[in-house]
C-alpha cells in the first residue's frame, strides 16, 4: 500500500499547505466570518506545529494544530499534517478523523484527493477494504491521474476479494458443521427412539410371556373334579384324624366309599359263621339220613 508522501517529502507539504492556502483561507474565513488576525493566528501556529513535529515534539505540535485548529476552523492544513502525525503514530482512529475533517472542509479537489486517499489508508489499516475501496474511488474522483491512488485502489479491491472468499469459505465450513451436528442429533435422536422402541417391545414381550407361563400353570395346576375333591377329602381326614395311640383302631373314621379294618374283619367272621351254619345243615342233613342203630340203653 503506497501512500501520497513519504517522511521526507512530509516537510515540503506541510509548508505547502501552510502557505499555499492563505489566499483561499483569508477569502473563506472572510465569508465565513472569521476576522483576518484569527486566520493569520492559524496559519502561524501551524507552521510552529510543522517544525515542532520536524523536531520528534509531538506533544507541542499537537498542542499548536489544535490551537491553529480552534483559531480558524476553515483551516485545512492543520487537520491534515495533524492526521499525518497521528498515523504515523499508528494511532489510526484519530488519524481518520482528522483526514475526514479536511476532506470535508476541502474546496479544491487536490486537497480533497489527499485527505481520502490517505482515509483510504487507514481504512486498510483497520482491514476495512470495502470502505478502502470507496475512499480511493473518491479520491481517483478528485484526480483521476494519481497512480498511487490507483494502484491502492486495486490492491484493495484484490485484498476485499480475498476476505470474501475466506468470509465464504468460513462460513461454508460453519454450515458443514452445523449440518454435520445436525445430522449427529438427529442420529442420536433415532437411536434413543430405537432404544425406547426396543424397551418397549422387550416389555411386551415379556410381558406376554409371562402371562402365558401364568396361564400354563393354571393348566398344569388343573385337575379332575374328582381327583379335587378327593384330596379335599383326604387333606379333612388327616387333618381330623387323631395322634397315634389315642383312639383304637375300630373306632377310626372309616373313609367314604371304603370299609375299615374292624368292618372287614366283621365281614369275615360273618362269612365264616354263615359257612359254618351251611356245614352244620349239611351235616345234619347227613345224620339224619344215615341208618342208627339200635342199642340198647341199659
Amino acid at each position: 500500500m503506497k501512500s501520497t508522501m513519504d517522511r521526507s517529502g512530509l516537510i515540503f507539504l506541510l509548508v505547502f499547505l501552510a502557505f499555499g492556502q492563505i489566499g483561499r483561507t483569508q477569502e473563506e474565513a472572510g465569508d465565513n466570518g472569521i476576522d483576518e488576525k484569527s486566520i493569520r493566528t492559524a496559519q502561524n501556529l501551524t507552521h510552529e506545529a510543522n517544525k515542532e513535529l520536524r523536531a520528534n515534539d509531538f506533544v507541542g505540535a499537537e498542542v499548536d494544530y489544535r490551537k491553529a485548529i480552534s483559531k480558524n476552523p476553515e483551516n485545512i492544513a492543520a487537520p491534515y499534517n495533524l492526521g499525518r502525525a497521528y498515523y504515523n503514530r499508528e494511532s489510526f482512529g484519530e488519524a481518520f478523523g482528522r483526514f475526514k475533517q479536511a476532506g470535508e472542509k476541502a474546496t479544491a479537489k487536490p486537497e480533497k484527493h489527499k485527505a481520502y486517499h490517505n482515509m483510504g489508508n487507514v481504512y486498510m489499516k483497520n482491514k476495512e477494504y470495502q470502505k478502502a475501496v470507496e475512499a480511493y474511488k473518491e479520491a481517483l474522483r478528485n484526480d483521476p491521474n494519481d497512480e498511487e491512488t490507483r494502484y491502492n485502489l486495486a490492491l484493495a479491491k484484490e485484498m476485499l476479494k480475498k476476505q470474501q472468499d475466506e468470509q465464504k469459505n468460513d462460513q461454508n465450513k460453519d454450515d458443514e458443521q452445523n449440518e454435520d451436528q445436525q445430522d449427529q442429533q438427529q442420529q442420536n435422536q433415532d437411536q434413543n427412539n430405537q432404544g425406547e422402541n426396543d424397551k418397549k417391545d422387550e416389555g411386551e414381550q415379556n410381558e406376554d410371556q409371562n402371562k402365558d407361563e401364568g396361564d400354563e400353570g393354571d393348566k398344569g395346576n388343573e385337575k379332575p373334579e374328582e381327583n379335587k375333591e378327593g384330596e379335599g377329602e383326604q387333606k379333612k381326614e388327616q387333618q381330623q384324624k387323631p395322634n397315634k395311640g389315642d383312639q383304637p383302631d375300630e373306632q377310626k373314621k372309616p373313609r367314604p366309599n371304603q370299609l375299615s379294618k374292624q368292618q372287614i374283619q366283621n365281614l369275615l367272621e360273618a362269612m365264616q359263621n354263615e359257612e359254618k351254619k351251611v356245614q352244620e345243615k349239611l351235616e345234619a342233613k347227613k345224620v339224619k339220613g344215615a341208618k342208627i342203630k339200635n342199642e340198647k340203653d341199659w
